[in-house]
């Protein structure tokens, strides 16, 4: 079963993608900010992180690096550390292109197209 994380300080959105996810064979989790989001993978064995970047508290930038400074240090191998795709209504290039140098695995546009979220977990072979 694969353990996925939906971090977005939206309840809203929260809510919504944990029914659009539930059809699967997916154990869900939350968490409202990038401190919680750390705090649960420290805790839970996570395979992917749905990751909002503006948040409150720590953002989705800073809780990428974070994870990322964690399993480097751990010595977990690139091909082995949690899946992250980081979503955000603030589609500039410069905002594509830092989450991809912070170590995301995939970034994706908000509103979440559910169908395109799922072609993605298909790709990583989350489904």
């Amino acid at each position: 079963m694969y353990r996925i994380l939906i971090c977005d300080d939206e309840k809203d959105i929260v809510n919504a993608l944990k029914i659009y996810l539930a059809d699967a064979n997916y154990q869900l989790f939350e968490a409202f900010t990038g401190r919680e989001a750390l705090e649960l993978i420290r805790r839970e064995e996570i395979h992917l992180v749905l990751m909002d970047i503006m948040m409150p508290v720590m953002d989705g930038y800073q809780a990428l690096k974070a994870i990322r400074d964690i399993e480097e240090e751990k010595g977990i191998p690139v091909e082995k550390r949690v899946k992250i795709i980081m979503m955000t209504a603030l589609n500039e290039e410069r905002n594509v292109k830092k989450a991809f140098e912070m170590g995301c695995t995939v970034y994706c546009a908000k509103p979440v197209d559910i169908e395109k979220l799922k072609e993605v977990l298909q790709k990583l072979s989350l489904v």
